[in-house]
């Protein structure tokens, strides 16, 4: 019983904090703690990393141990010499002095391998930030269309009140009052799909984020996403800045830099290659033409040996492989210079496209201020004339419905113009 208690408590903390609203930083960081491409990208670098070790550990020297037993049967050619069986042991050590620097290159290449890895793994962290913030931002406004077609729905719904006691007054007519229910069934309709609209949003997040109850889930808007906090970038700038800073530019330098340590590398195969060899070792042999044999261990320490020597390779033909080599390597700093270049077009378009694109949500949401004034404006004149007897319900209808549609359409351009304007500091 104790124990259940102490269970209840620990799991009491968990469940206040799952009901508390999420921020956007909380659901980025959940995302990248679960997302599997983040992981697979974290597994693809620490491969890159384990390469570039090894390339550095080349440079250490051979060190491996061998030992054989042999049995002889039949006749030897020196009936002298005729061993019934032979055992060896021995060390053998080898040092690269010399090759063409290939060794060295590899090093480079790899560690730009493992950079260029380490920038793919950055970027793919930025795309979901961004998509996550996509994802956050489509949340808030689905909430406030929510909150509007409530709104407009309560309005309804007091204009029902006030003339259910007209009716029984017999001061209105009964058909204006079911006008009035007819309109509160078709924004009860409105309220229901914004509100299953702010339901998937809450879901896309949610499968997004891989976290399950997305029931229960929300979210609270940052303290920063007002007009006044926000600063819309120039394209020219936030490109010139992106070009140093962003991760899939770095990473396309990185490669290129590898593709020209790849170049020298298959350069290096011109040169001679010059090693240093070691070996030391011992045997022992059980002669069937002699009357006796010394021992084991006797012949193991008679028989120790040791040879120390330089070993030089001079390419001279190989099938013009190396040439051929050499020309692939080219191609492929051609390949990683065409790649580059295609990074920094996708990038500057990416940049343009949100650049205009918040310049547009900009306008659309001053013109729609102006025209939410307006509509209110004029629906306040037209609700006072069909108070008074002078507008019909009609013409009371239209006025609600252009004002909710200024409203909608305000709040979405608001929330494009947001997007944008954090998009472009992402991309900086």
């Amino acid at each position: 019983m104790k124990k259940n208690i102490i269970i209840a408590l620990l799991f009491v903390p968990l469940l206040m904090m799952a009901q508390k609203p999420w921020t956007l930083q909380q659901c980025v960081d959940t995302a990248l703690t679960n997302n599997r491409t983040v992981k697979q990208q974290a597994l693809a670098k620490n491969n890159k990393d384990i390469a570039y070790e090894q390339a550095r550990q080349n440079l250490l020297p051979n060190l491996n141990a061998s030992a054989s037993q042999n049995w002889n049967f039949g006749q030897s050619v020196d009936k002298f010499i005729n061993p019934k069986n032979s055992t060896s042991a021995g060390l053998n050590a080898q040092l690269t002095l010399f090759d063409g620097m290939k060794m060295k290159y590899s090093i480079d290449a790899s560690k730009e391998d493992m950079m260029a890895a380490n920038a793919d793994l950055e970027k793919i962290k930025q795309d979901i930030t961004m998509n996550v913030a996509l994802g956050f931002m489509q949340i808030l406004l689905n909430k406030e269309l929510l909150q509007i077609a409530e709104d407009q729905l309560a309005l309804t719904r007091t204009k029902i009140e006030q003339r259910k006691g007209l009716v029984a007054a017999g001061k209105l007519a009964e058909g204006e009052l079911l006008d009035l229910l007819a309109q509160e069934a078709k924004e009860e309709m409105n309220r229901l799909q914004a509100e299953n609209t702010l339901k998937l949003s809450l879901l896309d997040l949610a499968q997004y984020l891989e976290i399950d109850n997305f029931e229960k889930m929300d979210v609270v808007a940052p303290d920063n996403l007002s007009e006044s906090d926000l600063q819309l970038l120039t394209a020219d700038a936030v490109f010139q800045s992106a070009l140093t800073h962003r991760p899939e530019i770095k990473g396309a330098e990185y490669r290129l830099k590898s593709s020209e340590y790849n170049v020298l590398i298959a350069k290096g195969n011109y040169y001679p290659s010059l090693s240093l060899g070691a070996n030391y070792g011992t045997s022992y042999y059980n002669l069937s033409n002699l009357p006796t044999n010394n021992s084991f261990a006797q012949q193991l320490s008679d028989n120790m040996s040791a040879q120390i020597g330089l070993s030089l390779r001079v390419p001279i033909f190989n099938k013009f492989e190396v040439r051929n080599g050499v020309r692939s390597a080219e191609l492929g700093v051609k390949s990683s210079k065409i790649s580059m270049d295609n990074a920094k077009l996708e990038l500057k378009k990416s940049i343009q496209q949100a650049y205009y694109n918040a310049l547009g949500a900009k306008s659309r949401w001053d013109a729609s201020k102006k025209s939410e004034v307006a509509s209110r404006e004029a629906y306040r004149f037209t609700n006072q004339k069909y108070e008074g007897g002078k507008a019909t319900l009609y013409e009371l209808y239209q006025a609600k419905s252009n004002m909710t549609q200024v409203l909608s359409e305000g709040v979405q351009a608001k929330y494009q113009y947001f997007f944008r304007v954090k998009m472009l500091e992402l991309l900086k």
